[in-house]
């Protein structure tokens, strides 16, 4: 699964299995290396994150501080996206 980068111990990652149709465009997040369990957030077009599930039980401070970071690099995980999917679509 390749990562899209780190935020202090928490990885960012794509899995390299979305399934067909490829699903609308988001990320994982895990402590440590990459897990089933992960925490889902979807981008959506206008660069914000919705929360899917926060299954890795990320504490509430610490997600809220990953989200705005994943915001502010949205333009970035999309462009990887691409870059690995060769598409992209938006949950919203």
């Amino acid at each position: 699964m390749p990562q899209v980068f780190k935020i202090g111990s928490y990885w960012i990652y794509f899995w390299a299995n979305e399934n067909k149709p490829l699903e609308p465009i988001h990320v994982h997040v895990a402590q440590g290396a990459p897990s089933a369990n992960a925490t889902k957030v979807w981008i959506t077009k206008a660069g914000k994150c919705l929360l899917c599930n926060n299954n890795s039980q990320i504490p509430d401070n610490v997600l809220r501080n990953i989200i705005r970071v994943l915001e502010a690099r949205s333009d970035e995980i999309k462009t990887k996206w691409i870059g690995f999917f060769g598409e992209v679509s938006y949950y919203c």
